[in-house]
């Protein structure tokens, strides 16, 4: 159906491979024919929890982000492992970072924050039902965990205290999801 737009791989090399990410270099053939180069990043994909509490409010992070040197506040998320199924790894990761388990589980959306560079996704979860209990986190993972209420969020998007973009695109589907206006499927 779009195939006038199709880039077709001629040949590739991997340049880094490390722990969990791999960096690409493609020569590609464009759809007027001509070869150029496309470098991108492999990633196994994450998930992203919107852990929201019986009386409203959501539970957040504080984490230290290194390539941006400062901490910021997020969703619960982590690395999809090898073979785990979507479902599990946020079940495992809301666990991990925050010690709480859900009763109740639902797929919001799948989201591609880095179309041009990467093939990550993030598989958003909506998590309600939550029962506290001792966190687990990887070794040499430090975080708070907070909580706060939507509207709050908003705010800070709006000014700016929040900018990563599963965060902001996460806030935005709970003000829908809280509000009535949308729930998911």
């Amino acid at each position: 159906m779009d195939t006038h737009l199709l880039e077709t791989k001629v040949d590739g090399e991997t340049v880094f491979t490390g722990g969990f990410l791999q960096v690409r270099r493609d020569r590609v053939s464009l759809p007027d024919g001509k070869i150029t180069s496309r470098e991108y990043i492999l990633h196994p994909g994450a998930v992203v929890i919107l852990p929201l509490l019986d009386d409203g409010t959501v539970l957040m992070e504080r984490q230290f982000r290194y390539p941006l040197n400062q901490v910021f506040i997020e969703f619960p998320a982590g690395k999809i492992d090898a073979g785990e199924a979507h479902l599990a790894c946020a079940q495992r990761e809301l666990l991990e970072e925050t010690g709480y388990t859900a009763s109740d589980w639902q797929f919001v959306s799948t989201i591609h924050n880095a179309i041009a560079y990467s093939d990550e996704h993030l598989e958003l979860f909506l998590a309600r039902g939550l029962v506290a209990g001792e966190r687990q986190l990887d070794e040499g993972e430090f975080l708070e965990t907070f909580t706060a209420t939507v509207p709050q969020l908003l705010d800070w998007v709006r000014d700016g205290t929040i900018t990563d973009v599963k965060t902001v695109i996460g806030i935005f589907w709970l003000d829908k999801i809280t509000s009535g206006a949308w729930q998911p499927a």
